[in-house]
């Protein structure tokens, strides 16, 4: 089991727009072909980054999950369009974590 962890800098004036979008499009959108959203943050220090968190049992289960989802019609025709107005994408940051036994997210 591991997490991966999103790093996300939106553009100016736009975080709150993809807050929006994350929690009413792609999050239920993700959910619903599997995806475990373990937590969606945005940072205190500044009013441009964004976090969030999805868990995978093993890397197939993420290449398969990653297929259901970034390879849909729906993603590719509706939900992903709109996503570079709204989000740097030179400046995504993604890492993979293990969690220690201590983890309270496993």
């Amino acid at each position: 089991m591991f997490i991966e962890l999103r790093e996300y800098h939106t553009k100016p004036g736009q975080r709150d727009r993809w807050v929006r979008y994350m929690e009413e499009v792609i999050i239920p959108f993700q959910i619903s072909k599997g995806m475990v959203i373990a937590g969606s943050f945005v940072g205190r220090e500044d009013d441009h980054t964004y976090f969030w968190t999805r868990r995978f049992e093993s890397e197939e289960e993420r290449d398969s999950l990653y297929e259901a989802v970034y390879e849909s019609a729906a993603w590719k025709n509706e939900i992903g369009p709109p996503i570079p107005d709204m989000l740097d994408r030179d400046r995504t940051r993604i890492t993979i974590l293990e969690p220690t036994r201590k983890s309270v997210i496993r």
